[in-house]
């Protein structure tokens, strides 16, 4: 018995028998009749039942699951899917999988990409502009860094407002009013007159922020042909750490000179370029589809919601703990390392800033390289070993004294713990329940990010607590013990969850229409089993109600009669005929 995965693939379905519907629908004053007899042997249909899902977790399937003889051989399967790759897909050139996009295809990645880049730039503008902000407004670093913390913690609600809204009326429209509001609070950032306004344009930044991964992720996956899902879904991915990069060359070379305000009017010119991109990328054919189906079901969004999670709550669940893991690996191992720098080695703040480059540099590769090989060894595969193979490189990050070999550590820790997450943007694409694409992907990563938001605070706090024995805090033991942790809470998150690696969303909704056109033709058999039956038992009672009405006619004077026909014919009226009519009309 395989292991149970989190989730469950859309024809992954238990097939009920099917039942037959009597021909009188079960009206028990007819069972005598011989008319009836002879309509049920004549007339019944099978009528196939709407297949039921039974996942894992549902009392009787956990029940046999957690039996001592299955347990064993469930985890042996479980281990060879992980920790064995599979190698039945031969590797595709990845320069060759770059080339071979269309027109329409590319474009609709640049503009993905070139959105988060500029995501990166925005965010990564506060952080390095918090000393300048706190002269200007006579305020301590701390006041500013609030301004970072307000955008975190309103993230989630940007990727619940904008993912509901891409999911229901498409990806391309509210990237635009996305990159719009990027492109305004921007520039009003650089007018701000008071730290509480900078402090409230951020907060709406956070909000425009939180919605534009999973708009982007969503636009991107869905127009890519599923060999080329991993690659791009790495370089899409490290678009945050190049966005970084060009954050920290307009910094050196902007705000030396014009000061920290120019910072913010010259930053929006990536966003008006990526906008004008966006402007000319086609609505994806994946979405539409699912809106005829959506359409079909004749279900609100409401409704939706209510379904997706009663089927998907524990998968929900775990991609929230899974984003958490990872966005504390990135953040333990980022954030806090440039105060490590500066006060446990005692470099200065260029080299610092070097060692930073640096890193962002290997996130860049490891991303790029590992989704790629993803596509071909297994997602859960690639971010396992990332995690194992990155926990070797702990000690070098940290304890190394001489410049050269501490950034060297720093880039290749970077290489795995940003190479494990260039796996995140296709794999959560593809765990993604079916019109819920955009939504549950962002919501899923931006809710792990704000479970996160307190990462370097906790690193910082157990440093100051656990001192050297100069006094200094310990931040080398810290980031250490922390990123180990996490490294192997990561790896044990992915180990127990599952995988769809090259599922096809087009398949996917064609057998969802399938299921939607079976539906609509059982309910069509329905309606004619009963439109004959209705014809056959009772339309015989009512040719005998007539036959008796045509003996009390004779004998009755011309008024009685009058009446009688007129009582004979409403009851001979067929209503077999007006369900017959109305049966094709609504099909």
């Amino acid at each position: 018995m395989s292991a149970p995965d989190l989730s469950s693939k859309s024809g992954e379905h238990q097939q009920q028998p099917s039942h037959v519907i009597d021909s009188v629908g079960g009206s028990p004053r007819h069972s005598s009749s011989p008319s009836f007899k002879s309509n049920k042997s004549s007339d019944a249909v099978q009528v196939p039942e709407t297949p039921k899902e039974v996942h894992w977790w549902h009392k009787d399937q956990l029940r046999e699951t957690l039996r001592w003889s299955n347990i064993v051989p469930a985890f042996v399967t479980r281990c060879k899917d992980c920790l064995i790759p599979d190698l039945s897909n031969k590797p595709k050139n990845p320069f060759g999988l770059i080339f071979s996009l269309n027109h329409c295809q590319r474009l609709t990645f640049a503009a993905a990409w070139m959105a988060w880049m500029v995501d990166a730039i925005d965010f990564f503008g506060v952080s390095m502009t918090v000393t300048e902000i706190a002269k200007e407004f006579g305020k301590k670093s701390s006041d500013v860094t609030s301004a970072i913390t307000v955008t975190l913690m309103l993230r989630p609600i940007g990727a619940l407002i904008f993912g509901v809204v891409a999911d229901r009326y498409g990806r391309r429209i509210p990237l635009m009013v996305d990159l719009f509001l990027f492109t305004i609070i921007e520039l009003c950032s650089g007018f701000a007159n008071s730290l509480s306004t900078f402090i409230g344009l951020r907060a709406v930044f956070g909000i425009c922020m939180g919605g534009e991964w999973g708009l982007g992720n969503a636009l991107a996956m869905e127009t890519l042909p599923v060999e080329s899902r991993g690659v791009f879904s790495g370089i899409l991915q490290e678009g945050y750490a190049c966005g970084y990069l060009v954050a920290a060359l307009i910094y050196y070379a902007v705000v030396p000179n014009l000061g920290w305000r120019a910072f913010y009017w010259i930053s929006i010119i990536p966003a008006v370029a990526t906008l004008i991109l966006v402007w000319f990328v086609p609505e994806t054919d994946v979405w539409k589809q699912n809106r005829v189906n959506v359409k079909a079901k004749n279900k609100r969004l409401y409704q939706q919601t209510l379904q997706m999670l009663k089927r998907h709550w524990l998968l929900c669940i775990y991609a929230i703990c899974l984003m958490a893991g990872f966005n504390f690996m990135s953040h333990g191992s980022q954030d806090l390392y440039p105060t490590f720098l500066k006060t446990q080695p005692k470099f200065s703040a260029e080299q610092a800033t070097v060692a930073t480059v640096v890193m962002n540099i290997g996130a860049i590769i490891g991303g790029s390289i590992l989704g790629y090989l993803s596509e071909y060894i297994g997602r859960r595969f690639t971010i396992i070993w990332a995690c194992l193979i990155g926990l070797c490189f702990v000690p070098l990050w940290m304890l190394p004294r001489t410049f050269g070999l501490l950034v060297f550590g720093s880039f290749m820790i970077q290489i795995f713990v940003q190479g494990a997450w260039g796996v995140i943007p296709v794999h959560l694409a593809e765990l993604s329940p079916e019109g819920f694409r955009s939504t549950f992907p962002g919501l899923a990563y931006q809710l792990g990010n704000l479970i996160d938001a307190s990462a370097s605070q906790i690193e910082a706090s157990l440093g100051e607590k656990n001192p050297l024995p100069n006094g200094e805090p310990d931040y080398a033991k810290t980031q250490m013990t922390l990123l180990c942790i996490i490294f192997a809470v990561v790896a044990f998150l992915t180990f127990i969850g599952t995988e769809q690696r090259a599922k096809d969303f087009s398949q996917e909704l064609a057998a969802e229409e399938k299921e939607i056109d079976a539906n609509d033709e059982s309910i069509y058999e329905t309606k004619s089993v009963y439109s004959n039956d209705s014809r056959g038992s009772f339309g015989q009672e009512i040719d005998e109600k007539g036959n008796d009405l045509d003996k009390i006619s004779v004998i009755s004077d011309g008024k009685d009669q009058k009446k009688s026909v007129n009582l004979k014919s409403s009851l001979r009226s067929p209503s077999t005929r007006s369900l017959k009519k109305q049966a094709p009309q609504q099909q």
